[in-house]
């Protein structure tokens, strides 16, 4: 199952701005379960591909660029 939803992304036609919630965690340094509950907040825009979902990677550097100016540092990665 996990071949489908990656052919998909690749699919996509805009296969550099979508990557799954375990790539974002890597990019980002945080975990899987915080990724997607800023998700589920509507911090981060995503997309379901098949059964996996997917962060648009614009958004992501975005959310990162404005907590990272926060004064607020329980925002950034562990």
């Amino acid at each position: 199952m996990g071949i489908i939803p990656l052919m998909s992304i690749q699919n996509s036609k805009n296969i550099d701005e979508w990557v799954t919630v375990e790539e974002a965690a890597e990019l980002t340094g945080y975990h899987a379960e915080y990724i997607r509950t800023l998700t589920r907040a509507g911090k981060l825009t995503a997309r379901k591909f098949g059964p996996v979902w997917a962060i648009n990677k614009s958004s992501l550097m975005t959310y990162l660029k404005t907590a990272e100016k926060s004064a607020d540092r329980r925002h950034g990665p562990k």
